[in-house]
């Protein structure tokens, strides 16, 4: 079981996407992976980040906790980590990625037809 930080409060994370050669190094895996960047608000940065290395450090994955604004429960998994102290408190910065395959998409066929069919 993967190691975990949840939310407990707040509003749901704002994921950016990550492009870039230097996140290729960082998320290099047999498998495809779209990557995000977020910045959450934190209690204790350092301890937050010293979570996840421990984690790595052993091998485990951790994953970031939340709700989605509907409500749902949410997991990503959390590949970087770095603590910031800013004039409002500790903040953390995460990279996460999500598996490929979880990302929707729409296949038009064009047959001909006047009519479009979608899958």
């Amino acid at each position: 079981m993967a190691e975990k930080i949840t939310i407990i409060e707040g509003p749901t994370p704002e994921f950016r996407e990550v492009n870039g050669l230097w996140i290729q190094g960082v998320a290099e895996s047999p498998s495809q992976y779209d990557t995000y960047y977020t910045e959450l608000r934190a209690f204790d940065g350092y301890s937050l980040v010293d979570r996840c290395t421990n984690a790595w450090k052993k091998n485990e994955s951790i994953v970031l906790e939340y709700r989605t604004e509907t409500g749902l429960i949410e997991e990503i998994t959390i590949i970087a980590a770095h603590p910031e102290e800013t004039e409002d408190g500790d903040m953390i910065q995460l990279w996460v990625r999500q598996a490929r395959e979880d990302v929707e998409f729409e296949i038009k066929f064009d047959d001909g037809d006047d009519e479009e069919d979608y899958f």
